[in-house]
């Protein structure tokens, strides 16, 4: 079971970043109107020291697989597959179909439906 986690939903479309960490739930909006890309990194960082997170074998990082921007979805690829090596925390992927709405309670059903994927990420970009 997965207890401590960041989620990262970078996807062209209202994005965000998620954290459980000791049964403490945070969201946090990235603004749209920003280029984030440049800058996810920085933001996942701060939001990440913001609530003392020390990443390690028992964190896991989720990343939203798509359907979404090519280019936010190899991106935040990117980064957690580094978190994964360097840090290594454990990596799963998600598919934004089966998240109905991005809350606490729909984030917890999917966890309990295992409808995450450890194995080999398959993105799903929109043309």
């Amino acid at each position: 079971m997965i207890k401590n986690f960041l989620i990262i939903n970078f996807i062209g479309d209202k994005d965000k970043l998620v954290l459980r960490v000791n049964k403490n739930f945070f969201i946090y909006n990235l603004d749209s109107k920003k280029n984030n890309k440049e800058q996810l990194v920085s933001e996942i960082s701060r939001f990440l020291n913001s609530h003392n997170v020390v990443l390690n074998e028992e964190f896991s990082v989720i990343v939203n697989q798509g359907p979404g921007s090519f280019s936010g979805i190899r991106i935040s690829l990117a980064i957690a597959k580094g978190l994964e090596i360097s840090k290594k925390v454990k990596l799963y992927a998600y598919n934004s179909k089966n998240l109905k709405d991005f809350d606490q309670v729909n984030i917890e059903k999917m966890l309990k439906k295992n409808l995450i994927e450890k194995k080999l990420i398959k993105p799903v970009y929109l043309s």
